[in-house]
This record gives C-alpha cells, sequence and structure tokens, in this order.
C-alpha cells in the first residue's frame, strides 16, 4: 500500500540525510461544546483581571485530548517518531474543535531482525526544521505547549479606563499582559522539566481572542543537548563547566544558579543552526509588554492633527517611548541571566479600544567557545519553502 505522508519533498529530502523515511499522516481531534466553554467565560470576565482558570484548563485538556488521540494513531501506524505535529482551535457548526495533525516518521531501511520501531519523539518541527534542529545537537523528546485564558476584569478595566485619561503607561494592563505571557512560558519550560529535556526549541507564540477572554499560547518541541545540564541535577560546589542554564555568578560567588530550567528559544530552527555554528546557544526566550494610552488632551491633539498632513507628534513620541520601554524590559531580564545578545528582536502593537499594547520579544543567547554543529553547511533543501499549489 503506498504511504500516505503530509511530508514534502524537501522534507523527505532532509529526513533521508538523517536516516529517517516518511510514515503516515496522523490526526486526532476533540469537539467541545460552546455552551459549556462560554458559561466559563462569561463568569471570566467578571474577575478582578488576570487569569481565568476554568478556560485555561478546558482549552488545555482539549488541546492535549486531540495531540493523545494523533499520538495513538502514529502508534497503530509504527515510527520512531512524529514531525510537525500541529494543535489548532477551529470553530465548527457553533462547537470547538481541538486538532492535531502530524506525520509519521521511520528509520530508513531497518536490518531485517531489529526490534519492531518504537516512538521516541514528537516535536512541532517539520522534515526541514527537525534536520536543523538535530544537526545543531538537539535531539527533541516531545511536542509541548503553554497556554494561558486571561481576562483584563473589571476592576482593571475601570482603573485602565481612569487612568488612560492621562498620557503615558497604563501599568494595570502592562502586569496583567506581563504575568500571563510570563506565565505561558513557565508552564511550557515546566513541561519539558518534567521529560527531562533541558531546553524547549521553536517555540511559537500566539494570542487569540475566545469567548471574550484571551487565550496566550505557546507551542515547541522539549530537546536535549548536550551541552546543557539536565534540569534534574544542581551544579556542584567548584564546578567549572558553567553551563548555559546557569547564571555566571560574581566575584563573591561565581558559581550561583537560578532556578534549575530548561533554556528556551523562539528562534526559527533554520537561525538556530545558523547561531550554533558560529557558536552562541540560547538561554531564554525574553519579552516583555507595555500598556500606553494617549490620553484625553494627547488624543484630542492627535485628532485635530490629522486633518492636516504632516507628522503627528504626540502618536510618534508616544510610540516610540513605548517600543523602547518594551525593548528595555526584555533588556533588563536577559541581563539578569548572563546572556551576551538578544537576537530576533520582534515588536508588536495591538490595539486594545483606546490602549495601545507594546510587546518585545526575541531570544537571549550566549557564546560557547566548543558549540557548532555536526555539518558546516546547511542543505539547500533545509530552508526552501514550499510554495502553495492549492489556491482558495
Amino acid at each position: 500500500m503506498p504511504v500516505m505522508t503530509g511530508l514534502s519533498g524537501n522534507e523527505i529530502f532532509c529526513l533521508k540525510m538523517k536516516g529517517m523515511s516518511p510514515g503516515e499522516l496522523v490526526i486526532g481531534n476533540s469537539v467541545y461544546s460552546m455552551g459549556f466553554l462560554g458559561s466559563l467565560a462569561a463568569a471570566g470576565r467578571g474577575f478582578l483581571g488576570g487569569e481565568v482558570t476554568q478556560i485555561t484548563s478546558v482549552i488545555h485538556e482539549g488541546r492535549l485530548q486531540a495531540y493523545r488521540r494523533m499520538v495513538a494513531e502514529a502508534q497503530r501506524h509504527g515510527g520512531i517518531g512524529i514531525t510537525g505535529v500541529t494543535n489548532e482551535l477551529r470553530m465548527f457548526h457553533g462547537n470547538t474543535e481541538f486538532l492535531s495533525v502530524a506525520s509519521c516518521v521511520h528509520r530508513e531501511s531497518p536490518q531485517p531482525g531489529t526490534a519492531p520501531e518504537q516512538l521516541r519523539f514528537t516535536t512541532s518541527a517539520d522534515g526541514q526544521e527537525l534536520y536543523c534542529q538535530l544537526d545543531a545537537g538537539f535531539t527533541p523528546v516531545q511536542f509541548v505547549l503553554g497556554n494561558v485564558a486571561y481576562s483584563i476584569g473589571a476592576t482593571g478595566g475601570i482603573i485602565g479606563s481612569l487612568k488612560s485619561m492621562a498620557r503615558g503607561e497604563i501599568k494595570e494592563f502592562s502586569d496583567v499582559f506581563n504575568r500571563t505571557r510570563h506565565l505561558a512560558l513557565q508552564r511550557i519550560t515546566s513541561e519539558a522539566a518534567s521529560l527531562g529535556a533541558n531546553a524547549v526549541i521553536g517555540i511559537e507564540t500566539r494570542t487569540m481572542m475566545f469567548q471574550g477572554v484571551h487565550e496566550m499560547l505557546m507551542l515547541g518541541t522539549a530537546s536535549k543537548h548536550a551541552m546543557l545540564r539536565d534540569p534534574a541535577h544542581a551544579p556542584q560546589p567548584g564546578d567549572e563547566s558553567r553551563p548555559l542554564n546557569y547564571e555566571p555568578g560574581n566575584a563573591t560567588n561565581p558559581h550561583v544558579a537560578y532556578p534549575v530550567q530548561p533554556v528556551t528559544s523562539d528562534l526559527t530552527n533554520e537561525e538556530m543552526w545558523n547561531l550554533v555554528h558560529i557558536g552562541y546557544l540560547p538561554l531564554k526566550l525574553v519579552l516583555g509588554t507595555a500598556v500606553y494610552s494617549l490620553g484625553v488632551v494627547g488624543g484630542l491633539k492627535a485628532a485635530l492633527a490629522s486633518f492636516t498632513r504632516g507628522e503627528i507628534d504626540p502618536l510618534t513620541t508616544l510610540i516610540y517611548d513605548a517600543r523602547e520601554h518594551a525593548i528595555g524590559l526584555i533588556r533588563d531580564e536577559a541581563a539578569a541571566i548572563g546572556a551576551d545578545d538578544v537576537v530576533g528582536i520582534k515588536t508588536h502593537i495591538h490595539e486594545h479600544g483606546s490602549l495601545l499594547e507594546f510587546m518585545a520579544i526575541g531570544t537571549a543567547v550566549k557564546k560557547f567557545p566548543t558549540v557548532t554543529t555536526l555539518t558546516p553547511h546547511l542543505p539547500s533543501q533545509a530552508i526552501i519553502k514550499d510554495k502553495d499549489t492549492w489556491i482558495g
């Protein structure tokens, strides 16, 4: 029978270079009633602000249910791993469908008499990205996710509305957004640590509205790298290895460790390969959020200025200040863990009525003299982007 795979020609080429061949497309789903979820969300909107734990739990369980069913289907097909794992939330006839889709991979040309294949890993990386991960020294363990459903809440909304009459940061909103974003990162990191991984790589961050609340979602691959310390073991006194998931310390105590956690990165796998090739490893995904208001007076000035051609100075300065503040937050976070650089910084602006949310996100990295990739060059097939041949 022919193999029915979701892997492209470029992915199959890259997997072959790592001793793997394509396997079956696998799917898992779970459909939830919107009536039940909607009632939870309605209750959540009355909270004081922050996480709506009931919604978080329901969404997380729905996502895991779809993932587990996909894995169960993959186990029936056999294979050593599952690549390109997705985890979507879709509206379907008034209900919510949680959907996971991926493709199995097998050992290429197994020798006669070898033991049956056992599922060893699942990863969010597609075949091309998996090549980059493996060649950069990262062994995938399992697809992981962390999510938070959150609400500004009545109190935050009232205070924020009052304070938005003045120009500048609305700290109540900034605090809620910063807490939830870091909570999603903490959860994906904790899940990876529970699996014995020392890194979460290829993290993709999404935010979406869901029944009146927001969901912050992080997806990635829990992995192991030989140059990073096992999260299950603390450093010993006098340990000179100074692995990257530890703070470098100071003159009085050069071996002070911050809590043992897997390193995290939102670099694309191709970017990460390039950085590892020149001796860098990721330390931590860093992010900062600042919520600003133009204020009543500033809003009027901007509105009047918009009637004439030219720069609107109140908006220019506000947006510049807010973006710089968000970048300053991740600079401070990176400095606190001894990073050399923060790379791949992206800034995002989201409108919340009269308020503007500024978010900066990037990966803190550190130079490590003995780190490099397994091969000196990435094959072109690992970076070619497949063209869409179905245009709806």
